[in-house]
This record gives C-alpha cells, sequence and structure tokens, in this order.
C-alpha cells in the first residue's frame, strides 16, 4: 500500500500487529472494504479488507445469467443502510489498517481506523454502535478490543439503534430493478432533469453502472458525447485493456465510484443510458476529454445537452497539448500558416452546390470547399435517359435550388474563409473518379455558417465519418444539429413531396430555334438574366429565368480581342488583351443578375445586344477600360456617343489595346483646314449650368417649348399618380426622376449610388449635379423617356482661352461667368470639336460682345493658341486683349508677366 509503520513494543514482548495505510476506494458491503495506494505511475495497487469480528447483511444479488435457474437475491436487512454508513464515511478518505487474520483463501480480516493512525475511528465500532452490525456468535470478549464491541452492542440494544429497534427491519430492504422495459419512455419521463444516483461500478473511463434513486433502478450509463479506451476481452475470457484504458477508468473511479451524483439521461442505447454525469466538483464527460482519456463520438455528441461545442473546445485542448491517447496526434492543417488557415476573400463563383472559387487580397484565385458537406446527387441507379446528357444543375434534384442559394447569398460578397483539412488528391475507382486536392473549409459571412444554412434547408447533407478521422468540418456538429432539424421539418432533400422539376431549353447554338425566340426577346425589351458562363470578353451564356432558357449573347457595338482556339490539327493563340478582357467580365458579371436588350442574332444562333449590370453598360466599360474598341454597327446605336467619349478616354491614356496609339497631329490636317473658312452660324441657346471647370450646359432655344411641355404633362402625371416612396431602387446609368430643392420634379440620370442616403444624379435637361437621398426619386415613366425628347442640357467649353490651373483664379474666372451669363439666353457658335465636349465662342444676345473675349479683356483667362488659317483672325485680336490686360495688370497679370520664369510651375503654357 501508500506506505506502513511498525508500532513500537519490547524486542521481547508479542508481535505487534503492522499498521499500514491507504485510501478507501470503495465499499463492498457493511463489514468490507477495497482500499488503494497513492498512484505513481499508473493505477495503484489494491486489496480487500474484512472487518474482523463482526457481521453485517449480505447486500442484493444479481443472479449469474449462466446460470437460468437461478433467482435474484435481495438484501439482507440493515444491509444497504451498513453499507451507506461506511460509503459515506469512508469513500475516498484515508484509513489505516492492521491485518489480524488471514484465511488460506487469501481473504484478509482486521482492523480499520479513520485517519492515519490507530488513535482514529474505530469503523467496527461505530457500525455496531448505530446497529448496524453485530459480534461474531461465539466471539468471547477475552480482550480490550472485543470488549469494547461487546459494550458497543448493548448501548444499540439498550437504545434500539438500527437492527434492534422494532420490526423485521423489512422497510431497509430495496426493491432492485434490474431491467428497464421502455427505456426510451423512461428517459423521456425524466425531461431531463438531474435524477440523484449512487455510481456502484466503473467499467471503464466512459461507461458506469448506477443506482438511480429513490426508485432503486440499477443502469449502465454511457457518457454522452465521448468514448474512452476500452478493455477488449479476448477468447480465453481474459480482458486485454487498449491503450490508457485504464488509466482512464482509474480517473473516473477514483472521482465517481460510490459518489453522490445527479445524472441527466439524454436518450438511450439498447437497455443502455445516454447520460451527464454532474458532481459537485464538475462535469466528468469534459474533464476527460481535457485530459487527453476520451475523444468526441459523433453518434452521441448529439443528445449532450450541456453543449456540445464545449466537448469540442475541451478534446481540442487535449489534441493542441498532445496529451494521452493524442500523443501522435497532427492537425489536419498544421502545415499551412496561420494567413493560410484563416482569410477574408471575395466569392467570384459558386461551383454547383460544395465548392466557391474566391479572389484572395493578392489577386490570386483559389477553390474553397464547404466543409464534411455533400451537394444533392442521384439517387439509385441511373434514371436519366441514356440518350440525353446529364445536366447536373438542372437534371439532380435540389441541385438548382442549392447552387441558387449559394449565388444570391454570396456572389460578390466578402467571407471569412477558416480551413479545416486539406483533402489530397485521390486516384480514379472503378466507382469513384479521380480528385484533386481540395480545400476544405468553413464559410461564414455575416456570422452565419454557409454550410449549416444550406444543410438546415435541406439542400446538402452532412458526411458521415470513422470515429478516428479528425477530417471534417470545425463546425461538425452545428452541420449535424442542422441535418436533424432538417429531417424533422421535411425540408428539401428530406421532403415527402414531389422533387422540382427544372425544363431549361438550351438553345445555345440552335438557329431554328434562336430565330423562333428573337421577336419575343426584341419586343421585351430589358429582360432579367443570369450570367451562367464567360466564353470571352464579349461572348456569355446566360440563363433567362423568366423564360426559363439558356442563350449565348454576343456583347453588341465593340471588338473585343479574340481568346485562344483549339481547332483541328492546330491550336490558334489569342489576341492581346484577349485572357484580360475575360478576367474583366468574368469578375464583372458571372453568375450576377443582369439586364440584356437583344437588338439581333447571327448566322450561329447567337444573340447580340446590350448587357446592362448596375446600371453601366458592360460594352461600354469594356471599351472605358481600353479591353475593346468601339464597332461600326454601333453608329445606329443609341450607346454610341457612350462608346466614342469612353473610346476618346482610353485613347488618351494609351493603355492596352491603345498601347501603341499614335494621335494624328493638328499638322497633318492642316492642308485640309487651310481651305475652310471660319464658320460663323450663331444659334440661340439658354445657359442653365456653369461648371467649376469653366464648362457650361445649354438648352436650344428652339426645342423649348416641346421641354416645357414635356415637363408641365410629366409633372400632371406624377401628381395623379405619385411614385411611393422608398420603392425605386437606383442604379447608375438609369435614368429616373429627381425631387428638386423647388419640390418640383425633373428627368435624371444616376451617376453613383454611395447608399441609399447619397444617390448622385445629373438633371439632363438642365446640366446641374445633386446628392439626394434614394426617397427623393422615382422611376422615370416611359412616356417621359429621352427616345420621346432627348436630353435637352448640352455641354460646351470656351474656344480659344486656357482655363487657370490656379484653383483662385479659376472661381473668379467662374464666378464672372455666372454673373454675366448664367440663366441668360445668348448666341453660340460651334468652333471645332475636341475630346469630352465641343468648344465654342459665346456671344450676349444683346450687345454681341464676346464672352470668351471680354473674360481675357478682365485679365480672368489665358489665350489659347490655335494654327489653323480661319482662327487666325479671331486669335489676333483674343492676342491684342490679352496684351491690354497685362499692360493694365489686371487680375492674372498683377503681378507682372508670370509666364517667362515658372510658367510650367503655375501650369500655363505660353
Amino acid at each position: 500500500m501508500a506506505s506502513s509503520a511498525q508500532s513500537g513494543g519490547s524486542s521481547g514482548g508479542p508481535a505487534v500487529p503492522t499498521v499500514q495505510r491507504g485510501i478507501v476506494k470503495m465499499v463492498l458491503s457493511g463489514c468490507a472494504i477495497i482500499v488503494r495506494g497513492q498512484p505513481r505511475g499508473g493505477p495503484p495497487p489494491e486489496r480487500q479488507i474484512n472487518l474482523s469480528n463482526i457481521r453485517a447483511g449480505n447486500l442484493a444479488r444479481r443472479a449469474a445469467a449462466t446460470q437460468p435457474d437461478a433467482k435474484d437475491t435481495p438484501d439482507e436487512p440493515w444491509a444497504f443502510p451498513a453499507r451507506e454508513f461506511l460509503r459515506k464515511k469512508l469513500i475516498g478518505k484515508e484509513v489505516c489498517f492492521t491485518i489480524e487474520n488471514k484465511t488460506p483463501q487469501g481473504r484478509e480480516y482486521g482492523m480499520i481506523y479513520l485517519g492515519k493512525d490507530t488513535n482514529g475511528e474505530n469503523i467496527a465500532e461505530s457500525l455496531v454502535a448505530e446497529g448496524l452490525a453485530t459480534r461474531r456468535e461465539g466471539m468471547r470478549a477475552n480482550n480490550p478490543e472485543q470488549n469494547r464491541l461487546s459494550e458497543c452492542e448493548e448501548q444499540a440494544k439498550a437504545a434500539k439503534k438500527g437492527m434492534w429497534s422494532e420490526g423485521n427491519g423489512s422497510h431497509t430492504i430495496r426493491d432492485l430493478k434490474y431491467t428497464i422495459e421502455n427505456p426510451r419512455h423512461f428517459v423521456d419521463s425524466h425531461h431531463q432533469k438531474p435524477v440523484n444516483a449512487i455510481i456502484e461500478h466503473v467499467r471503464d473511463g466512459s461507461v458506469v453502472r448506477a443506482l438511480l434513486l429513490p426508485d432503486y433502478y440499477l443502469v449502465t450509463v454511457m457518457l454522452s458525447g465521448i468514448k474512452c479506451p476500452t478493455f477488449r476481452r479476448e477468447a480465453d475470457g481474459s480482458e486485454t485493456p487498449e491503450p490508457f484504458a485504464a488509466e482512464a477508468k482509474f480517473f473516473t473511479e477514483s472521482r465517481l465510484l460510490q459518489r453522490d451524483v445527479q445524472i441527466i439521461l439524454e436518450s438511450c442505447h439498447n437497455q443502455n443510458i445516454l447520460g451527464t454525469i454532474l458532481h459537485p466538483n464538475g462535469n466528468i464527460t469534459e474533464l476527460l476529454l481535457k485530459e487527453g482519456f476520451a475523444r468526441c463520438v459523433d453518434w452521441s455528441i448529439a443528445v449532450y445537452t450541456r453543449g456540445a461545442e464545449k466537448l469540442r473546445a475541451a478534446e481540442r485542448f487535449a489534441k493542441e497539448r498532445r496529451l494521452r491517447i493524442w500523443r501522435d496526434y497532427v492537425a489536419p492543417t498544421a502545415n499551412l500558416d496561420q494567413k493560410d488557415k484563416q482569410f477574408v476573400a471575395k466569392v467570384m463563383q459558386v461551383l454547383n452546390a460544395d465548392a466557391i472559387v474566391v479572389k484572395l487580397n493578392s489577386g490570386d484565385y483559389k477553390t474553397i470547399h464547404l466543409s464534411s458537406i455533400r451537394p444533392p446527387r442521384l439517387e439509385g441507379e441511373n434514371t436519366q435517359d441514356k440518350n440525353k446528357k446529364l445536366r447536373p444543375l438542372y437534371d439532380i434534384p435540389y441541385m438548382f435550388e442549392a447552387r441558387e442559394f449559394l449565388r444570391k447569398k454570396l456572389i460578390g460578397k466578402k467571407v471569412n474563409v477558416t480551413v479545416d483539412y486539406i483533402r489530397p488528391a485521390s486516384p480514379a475507382t472503378e466507382t469513384v473518379p479521380a480528385f484533386s486536392e481540395r480545400t476544405c473549409a468553413t464559410v461564414t459571412i455575416g456570422g452565419i455558417n454557409i454550410a449549416e444554412a444550406l444543410v438546415s434547408k435541406g439542400l446538402a447533407t452532412v458526411i458521415r465519418y470513422r470515429q478516428d478521422d479528425d477530417q471534417r468540418s470545425s463546425h461538425y456538429d452545428e452541420l449535424l444539429a442542422a441535418e436533424a432539424r432538417a429531417i424533422k421539418n421535411g425540408k428539401g432533400l428530406h421532403s415527402k413531396k414531389e422533387v422540382p422539376i427544372h425544363r431549361v431549353a438550351d438553345i445555345s447554338g440552335d438557329t431554328q430555334k434562336a430565330k423562333q425566340f428573337l421577336p419575343f426577346l426584341q419586343r421585351a425589351g430589358r429582360s432579367e438574366a443570369v450570367v451562367e458562363y464567360v466564353f470571352s470578353g464579349s461572348r456569355l451564356k446566360l440563363y433567362l429565368p423568366k423564360e426559363t432558357c439558356l442563350i449565348t449573347f454576343l456583347l453588341a457595338g465593340i471588338e473585343c480581342p479574340r481568346g485562344a482556339r483549339n481547332l483541328p490539327g492546330l491550336v490558334q493563340e489569342g489576341e492581346p488583351f484577349s485572357e484580360e478582357a475575360t478576367l474583366f467580365t468574368k469578375e464583372l458579371v458571372l453568375q450576377r443578375e443582369v439586364e440584356v436588350e437583344v437588338e439581333s442574332m447571327d448566322k450561329a444562333g447567337n444573340f447580340i445586344g446590350w448587357l446592362h449590370i448596375d446600371g453601366a453598360n458592360l460594352s461600354v466599360l469594356l471599351v472605358e477600360h481600353a479591353l475593346s474598341k468601339v464597332h461600326f454597327t454601333a453608329e445606329r446605336s443609341s450607346y454610341y456617343k457612350s462608346l466614342l467619349s469612353a473610346e476618346e478616354a482610353a485613347k488618351q491614356k494609351k493603355e492596352k489595346v491603345w498601347a501603341h496609339y499614335e494621335e494624328q497631329p493638328v499638322e497633318e490636317v492642316m492642308p485640309v483646314l487651310e481651305e475652310k473658312e471660319r464658320s460663323a452660324s450663331y444659334k440661340p441657346v439658354f445657359v442653365t449650368e456653369i461648371t467649376d471647370d469653366l464648362h457650361f450646359y445649354v438648352q436650344d432655344v428652339e426645342t423649348g417649348t416641346q421641354l416645357e411641355k414635356l415637363m408641365e404633362n410629366m409633372r400632371n402625371d406624377i401628381a395623379s399618380h405619385p411614385p411611393v416612396e422608398g420603392s425605386y431602387a437606383p442604379r447608375r446609368g438609369e435614368f429616373c426622376i429627381a425631387k428638386f430643392v423647388d419640390g418640383e420634379w425633373y428627368r435624371a440620370r444616376v451617376e453613383k449610388v454611395e447608399s441609399p442616403a447619397k444617390v448622385h444624379v445629373f438633371y439632363i435637361d438642365y446640366g446641374n449635379r445633386e446628392v439626394l437621398p434614394s426617397t427623393r426619386l422615382g422611376t422615370l415613366p416611359p412616356a417621359f423617356s429621352t427616345r420621346v425628347l432627348p436630353a435637352q442640357a448640352t455641354e460646351y467649353a470656351f474656344a480659344f482661352i486656357q482655363v487657370p490651373q490656379d484653383d483662385d483664379a479659376r472661381t473668379d474666372a467662374v464666378d464672372s461667368v455666372v454673373r454675366d451669363i448664367q440663366n441668360t439666353q445668348c448666341l453660340l457658335n460651334v468652333e471645332h470639336l475636341s475630346s469630352g465636349c465641343p468648344h465654342v465662342t459665346l456671344q450676349f444676345a444683346d450687345s454681341k460682345g464676346d464672352v470668351g473675349l471680354g473674360l481675357v479683356k478682365e485679365g480672368l483667362v489665358m489665350v489659347e493658341v490655335r494654327k489653323e488659317k480661319q482662327f487666325q483672325k479671331v486669335i489676333t485680336e483674343y492676342l491684342n486683349a490679352q496684351e491690354s490686360a497685362k499692360s493694365a495688370r489686371l487680375n492674372l497679370w498683377r503681378y507682372g508677366d508670370f509666364r517667362a520664369d515658372d510658367a510650367d510651375e503655375f501650369g500655363y503654357s505660353r
């Protein structure tokens, strides 16, 4: 045992029994206990000690299963109270004992004292004094110990204690119940409320035999959610412990055996009950996991009522420290850097229903598979028509719903990715195709686990693993719980209703069907679509949900670089920037909801038209980013002006397809211009807006009455059918109506949407801009669209002058122009065209004075010298005016001619 001591005495006297010490592990009956030593590197030694000179009643025994004729033996009267008396007094306490007698069979009899020496409480005397044991029959009191026992018994008889009380003691006999007829009903009847119990036996670290009080049900309880190493029974009847089985059993025994506990009955498995054992010092389930004595098990963790995440966390704690059964553990993501384990990425594409393609901050693309889930699949034998090609997205039940759920939730959004494991590549077999290496992760957005949401809607199922397979989702229990809910509620794949059928017609390349379909799409105007695939920068595959069909769509009005193509016998290389154009289109529109306008079709049955994403024209965007050129077929389109403007801006940047563009020098066109005379045909206009860079917007006086009539009719229409506040969702590039500060509605175009509260609009008939909340916007009625009356505000710039680069000087010039001409009628003559907008001269309607020349005379601007012959007379007049302003030191010239030394610094050129 743990220690022993030799009592003193003279060498000539009788031998004094050796005093030994130990800790009480178990009370077998009112007169027998098992003591153990202190553990040293494993479970300690044990020995059974029987109390000398006394006898207590025998406890009930169940008939052996190998003896069918044998019957259960009940408790003897007062046997259980005697056992309980010792259990409560001794379990887990240190005692000392002396061995007085040992039988040939090895049974040891002796005296037991509570404490570290024989001065402690004599357990045998205490039992007899409480009337829970008697002196052995025929024993004569011939020594002090036996005399004290005799005295204790007489006192108990006199006080009528225990077995000496009136009656036969039948009330102390337990009605033990070894089996339960309906375990499920028994568990449910307790409603997961704690039941008082005594742990009678520990089979292994996670399986115990418990006595449920007060009804004395003797049941086997398996700890919910975990499993400890067990003892394997061999053919010869012996038991072989698995690694750490003995240690796990001792861990549980030393804390629970014959302790008062509470058990939450959670479920049942055959005659065994699944439950959680609660002790004042803690939860043994979590402790076993934390110390590395147990592992979580999926089949029972779902019924654990105190939070499965706590068990997983405790197991993770042991794994990280490689405790006991995890001593050889290697984490599934051990070889990954922290930045590769957890990161934020933008979702670019959804693949079927269990994988997504994300764009990392580095710009790289990565395919992420959702951990531990399986997408919908065809059940049983191949029920598909063998002559018809399988289209998984539409032909596998619920695959389309699952893909759509992910697409609408994720496309274009940033998500948090936590890598759970890397599934290595696997070769193909007869039944399973080959798989490349897969990165499996938990993906969340706004705190929602996407895989869990998918499973809870019945749009995916949870993969079941071997118990020792650690390559699984870090939220596996939540996935199992979500699946259980989906099954219970009959969601999706678990529904008993008929599966949804998607009859999607693919008319890509089918010329006959395309011809029949073309008039319908042309009449529809703008149709909603989803981009299913991007072949190249200007060639896409679209799904039209209202028409339930797939079409190939070519962008109109542009000439996009051709991509590489595999032709019979050779590979045709792609044109420069074809890959960049394809990537640009993919990132912008793949799997997004768009609007398309179909104009025509080609010989191969492909539709040609315009595609709009968030109000922007994709053809214009490709031209704007120098990834396409304008095609001559765009001339008859209403988007031609936008395309030309975008192309001109791209040319100036000299990037990508315009990298080698050389602008034609002015000198080359001079011979043609020399033959021309300056055209001076002034037309009346009304100046409505002056911009900060000295451009201005005008309305044509001749069409002014048309605008007034349209505005009057539009406001009457709006008054009778006012827009519902907040019902309009603005999109960039879209025409709308906007309420100005005067409370009236005007036609406008959305230029930018920062938020619902900040929408940038441009008033197309007046040229001014404003930032408004979306509640002050509405849909432009078709009867008042730009097709009925084009936008009336036209942008122009002053010819022959340079706008000051200095902010203060430019402000002075703008203020002067605003004072002179804003909201007044003037005469306008177009002098020359330039990128951006036409350059003009403007005259006051009454005096016919040149507004630009007036700015030069006041020294507010400088002259822009042009070499064309037809302008020389005007330029000379402007230069003379500039010299006069310089002489008078007006405004820009108040410090003299600054251009000689530091013109570049001031941003001017002579």
